[in-house]
């Protein structure tokens, strides 16, 4: 717990996590879902100089592939700092995102199998390209996290059994996401997404727990996903800080 808020995660790994966060306003939580999309820093490709292209896409088209690259992004850059990328490849054969030479190691693709063009026999791409760090808010490509969602916690109780009858004829109910039971938290998968199967012939009643929200966020890469929610919430502190200094003068 910190500052009045309890987070728990669900589930997690360096792409993809689900937490818990209980003591949110939904205006704050689609605060922190905003900040995860819009304001943290990440590298991407910019600006390309090519030396020669005989394939068969346009400069530019092969400039847009370079930019849809995650690549990883280090923690001591500045807004606008940029890393040397360069790849030299020769037909036939595939140009892959592993094939980029980088002029600082804390900087490559997140995704060394990204294909980049097929170049047949003869054709040769050669080419620099400047990875700058940029935000969301700024550009599309500067987006860490690729799905980024939450919603209510919602606490499932059993209030008693049904009649026979009504437990054969018990229709399936249907949800989504992370539910709160007697047992803790469990993800809807595990049932299938229907309580009816968790809770077979029982009669349910389903609320919303205020102020607890599950959030539901994916990294692109450049960064693990629990780095990116904390540099996330970094922001949000900054922003009020900087609010804070500027009303109390």
């Amino acid at each position: 717990m910190t500052d009045g808020f309890e987070v728990e995660f669900v589930d997690r790994d360096d792409r993809r996590a689900r937490f818990l966060v209980r003591g949110l306003t939904p205006a704050f939580a689609n605060g922190i879902r905003r900040a995860i999309v819009a304001d943290v820093p990440t590298m991407s490709v910019d600006s390309v100089r090519f030396v020669e292209n005989s394939s068969v896409m346009f400069d530019e088209m092969i400039a847009l592939r370079l930019g849809l690259i995650p690549l990883t992004t280090p923690d001591d850059y500045e807004l606008g700092e940029a890393a040397t990328l360069a790849l030299d490849v020769e037909g036939p054969g595939v140009a892959y995102s592993r094939d980029l030479r980088t002029s600082d190691p804390q900087v490559h693709p997140a995704d060394e199998n990204v294909p980049i063009v097929e170049l047949k026999e003869g054709q040769r791409l050669e080419f620099e390209a400047d990875a700058v760090l940029g935000t969301g808010k700024d550009h599309a490509k500067h987006q860490g996290g690729v799905a980024v969602g939450y919603r209510h916690l919602q606490r499932v109780a059993v209030v008693g059994d049904l009649e026979a009858f009504e437990a054969e004829e018990q229709e399936a109910r249907i949800l989504r996401g992370v539910v709160e039971t007697d047992d803790g938290l469990v993800p809807s998968e595990e049932f299938d997404h229907d309580l009816t199967t968790l809770y077979p012939g029982k009669e349910l009643r389903v609320e919303d727990v205020p102020g607890a929200f599950v959030f539901h966020v994916e990294s692109d890469g450049s960064m693990a996903v629990e780095t990116l929610v904390d540099r996330a919430a970094r922001t949000l502190e900054e922003r009020a800080a900087e609010l804070e200094a500027k009303v109390t003068v």
